[in-house]
């Protein structure tokens, strides 16, 4: 039960029992980093029904914004700050460790911000009339990245959350949340897309920037949201 009042407080805005975690408590916590998608989920999917009853761009702008606030825009800070990085090494990787680290956006990470929300506010508006059960299948999905990212990638910090849930996730553990999803994909076969989608996350990271960090966990699940409402948009479509 710590572990998963660890994860919810950290993914999400929902309200939880303070506790004073530490790093073991986050590495922990990771395993259960798709519970708190599930939960994110819910609530996208409650919020973009409500909307979608008055009209379908509504139902997916509550849902976005509902997602934006479910997360405390966690995971697109992450998509900038990696933005900004790659748009200002130049290829120098210590250059892109600097940047990722400034608290201050810049332009490319504001693009990247603002092309990530335009995506998900179309595929939601395709997604949402007929697959109410993939808003909610999605976000945990997606989580499954930090889990195989940090199984298989080096932390490019000595600190920090990349470097607290390295070597947290055993073989084992991934073993049992793959069944889990060939299980879900039973039901909404897009889900199929999902390690895919983290395999290439994961290869770009690795050739791109030799590793991962907490920056770089964010990015990961925000692209592999939107890759995934794309099979679904696709399918359905």
């Amino acid at each position: 039960m710590r572990s998963l009042i660890v994860a919810l407080a950290f993914l999400t805005r929902l309200p939880m029992p303070r506790l004073a975690a530490d790093a073991r408590d986050f590495a922990r916590a990771v395993r259960l980093y798709p519970v708190a998608g599930l939960a994110i989920g819910a609530l996208v999917a409650g919020a973009g029904w409500l909307g979608a009853r008055i009209d379908p761009w509504l139902g997916a702008l509550a849902a976005t914004t509902l997602w934006i606030w479910a997360t405390g825009a966690l995971h697109l800070d992450g998509l900038g700050d990696v933005a900004d990085g790659l748009g200002a090494a130049h290829g120098d990787r210590t250059r892109l460790l600097q940047v990722m680290r400034d608290p201050h956006i810049g332009s490319f990470g504001v693009t990247a911000i603002a092309l990530q929300l335009a995506a998900k506010l179309v595929l939601l508006h395709l997604v949402l009339p007929t697959s109410w059960l993939a808003l909610i299948a999605i976000p945990a999905a997606a989580r499954l990245g930090p889990l195989a990212w940090a199984r298989f990638l080096p932390p490019l910090r000595d600190s920090g959350l990349g470097a607290s849930i390295a070597g947290a996730i055993t073989l084992p553990i991934l073993a049992a949340s793959g069944l889990a999803l060939a299980a879900a994909c039973l039901l909404l076969p897009p889900l199929a897309a999902a390690p895919v989608l983290i395999g290439a996350f994961g290869w770009w990271a690795h050739r791109r920037l030799g590793g991962v960090t907490g920056d770089v966990h964010g990015a990961g699940i925000e692209l592999v949201e939107t890759g995934l409402l794309l099979a679904f948009a696709l399918r359905l479509g």
